[in-house]
């Protein structure tokens, strides 16, 4: 054999009947698609270490409406023993455990690798060593194409909007060169290649998924992660919203159900679609700008919602909007959720979830009774 001949990938057998293992499983995206796939029938295993506030309640939720389904492990990701003995039962593996915020890798870079790359590849390499086809579908991010700097933008009233006309139609693409800014995109855009990697490599059924914003229901937000439900949570408190940048930065937003559906489709094509990587949000007919998405709350709480503004933070893009229609082709996906029913529906769920993250105050009650 030629040095120049590529070696091919080993024959695998087919995936063992299991559990379905949601890593992150008791997080915001990972407690909606350990439901659906509970409810379609499915055992599923939850793996989480429960650090982030709310998840522990989203697991009792899951428990609650699932209890001959849902089974769990709480552990670290980093433990690499016992992920591999729960990746070495599952029949197919949903990977969303990470740690989401750019900021929160700027101050803790090494956590940020051991957490993103470092476990992705001890839950691949376990897969492999199984010498079975299981399939795993990855959560990635748009982070891994950089800061976009390059996309020539103008402002238009309170957002930015793409100088060329094909990028303001469709969004950006996969074949957007990657580019990793922040150890945040590194960590995440180097495990992203390696899920596709075991694919080309070793014959893993695996595909990727770069989110976009995605929002919706038992999405506990913060400052750093889960801007739109962070806005709704802070107006809903009567508290002030803190802005990073001049706001007119533009994100396409997606509802958590409309993107469990793309995971579901994913491992339901996986055979069609294994090897291949796709730009997962809600596209140019929900893109829209922080301060649109403000002014949108502030119609729906009935005042406006008192805003601050610091300098931007390091990588954000001012501009981020996903060419949906190789995933919508590929994956065969409806047409997402209007943003505006989305984050109403939203707005609803917070202010009703028992266990949601709206604290009993009468600056919250009041901004929650004009909802009604």
């Amino acid at each position: 054999m030629s040095l120049g001949t590529p070696l091919a990938a080993p024959a695998l057998r087919g995936a063992a009947a299991g559990p379905v293992l949601v890593t992150g499983g008791a997080g915001f995206i990972g407690s909606n698609l350990a439901d659906r796939l509970a409810a379609a029938g499915h055992d599923v295993l939850v793996y989480d270490a429960l650090l982030r506030p709310g998840v522990a309640a989203n697991l009792d939720w899951l428990r609650r409406r699932h209890p001959q389904r849902v089974t769990a492990v709480i552990a670290d990701i980093r433990e690499a023993e016992t992920l591999a003995a729960a990746a070495g039962e599952a029949s197919a593996v949903f990977h969303l455990a990470a740690q989401v915020a750019v900021t929160t890798s700027m101050a803790e870079p090494a956590a940020d690798f051991d957490i993103n790359l470092r476990a992705t590849f001890h839950l691949l390499d376990a897969l492999r060593r199984r010498g079975e086809a299981v399939p795993l579908i990855f959560a990635s991010t748009n982070k891994v194409y950089g800061d976009l700097a390059d996309v020539a933008l103008d402002r238009l009233g309170d957002a930015y909007l793409p100088r060329d006309p094909s990028v303001r139609a469709r969004g950006i693409g996969e074949d957007r060169p990657l580019d990793f800014h922040t150890p945040y995109g590194c960590s995440k855009g180097a495990a992203d290649q390696y899920v596709l990697d075991f694919s080309r490599s070793f014959g893993l059924p695996t595909a990727v998924l770069r989110m976009s914003c995605i929002y919706g229901q038992r999405q506990m937000g913060t400052e750093d992660q889960g801007w739109v439900a962070h806005f709704l949570i802070r107006a809903l408190r009567g508290e002030p919203v803190s802005i990073y940048g001049d706001g007119c930065q533009v994100r396409d937003v997606l509802d958590v159900g409309d993107a469990v559906d793309a995971y579901l489709a994913a491992w339901r094509r996986i055979d069609a679609v294994r090897g291949q990587a796709f730009n997962l949000g809600g596209g140019p007919d929900n893109a829209v700008s922080l301060r649109q998405v403000l002014g949108a709350i502030g119609a729906l709480t009935g005042r406006p919602v008192e805003t601050r503004y610091a300098d931007w933070r390091a990588g954000d893009q001012r501009y981020y909007v996903s060419d949906t229609r190789r995933a919508t082709q590929a994956l065969g996906l409806a047409a997402p959720r209007p943003w505006r029913e989305g984050l109403a529906a939203l707005a609803g769920w917070l202010r009703q979830a028992p266990d949601g993250p709206i604290a009993a105050s009468p600056q919250a009650e009041m901004a929650a009774g004009a909802l009604s």
